[in-house]
Formats: structure tokens, C-alpha cells, sequence
């Protein structure tokens, strides 16, 4: 996290690739989901991020485990609305865009701090930016 601590509650977002580092026990995933819960923090998931993950097969156990334990967001109509606006607004463009989209509008939407893990920070530095909030409450991206 850049040497930055993250203060009491807030949120805990996973990306596809958060909850599947945690889905599969690896180690860095696990201490930041073990330091949001110690730290009173929702942990949480878009539905998306399902699309992303399962595949109907016996690999889906784990995943499976970790979302009955966190908060699976839901897609409304204005999340989409936003998630489009916020493509036209940065010019990003494409599948994985729009599902990092996304990602994005429900960590923007969470009570803060707080903290994405993802494997691919690139696209979603530029989706959650917000260069008009103070830097301590503007979304944490941790690459995992």
C-alpha cells in the first residue's frame, strides 16, 4: 500500500484477481482480507467480478468459500450508466475496460478508505482517479 496505512473500517474491494489470490490462499491476498477484518472494514465484490471467476466446475469450491464470507455488490442500471460515463470520461475502451469500469464505480461507491486488490493496477489507477478528493481518502489500488 505505499507505506500508507489504512485507518479504521472502510472497505476492502476484490477484483477478479483479488478474490482468486484469495480464493487460493495466497499469502499477501490473505493478510490485506485479514487486515480489513481486523480493522472493521466491508469486504466486498461487484457481480461482475463473478463473470470473471467461476466456471461451473469444481475450481469454483474455493471462490465459493470466500463469497460466502463478503459482499457480493449488485449491478444496478445507474452503476452502468456511471461505469460508461467513466469510459467516456478517461477514453478507455474494450471488454476488460468495461468490467474494470466496473470494478471501479463500486470501489468509488464504498465507504472509505478504501483499498482494490488487483493484479492489474494499470486501467483502474486511471478509473478511480480522483484528483479533486484529498489523497488520504481517494481509493487505495494494491497489486496482488
Amino acid at each position: 500500500m505505499a507505506g500508507r496505512r489504512v485507518s479504521a473500517k472502510g472497505t476492502l474491494v476484490l477484483d477478479s484477481a483479488g478474490l482468486s489470490e484469495v480464493a487460493a490462499g495466497a499469502k499477501e491476498a490473505r493478510a490485506h482480507l485479514e487486515a480489513a477484518r481486523r480493522r472493521g472494514a466491508r469486504v466486498v465484490t461487484s457481480a461482475v467480478t463473478l463473470t470473471e471467476v467461476l466456471r461451473g466446475g469444481a475450481r469454483d469450491a474455493s471462490v465459493h468459500r470466500v463469497l460466502a464470507r463478503i459482499e457480493v455488490v449488485p449491478i444496478s442500471p445507474e452503476m452502468g450508466r456511471e461505469s460508461g460515463e467513466l469510459l467516456g470520461r478517461t477514453g478507455l475502451s474494450g471488454h476488460r475496460c468495461a468490467i474494470d469500469s466496473v470494478v471501479a464505480v463500486t470501489a468509488l461507491r464504498q465507504p472509505r478508505p478504501v483499498v482494490l486488490l488487483t493484479s492489474d493496477p494499470n486501467d483502474l489507477e486511471t478509473l478511480v482517479e480522483e484528483p479533486e478528493r484529498p489523497r488520504g481518502e481517494r481509493v487505495v489500488i494494491v497489486r496482488v
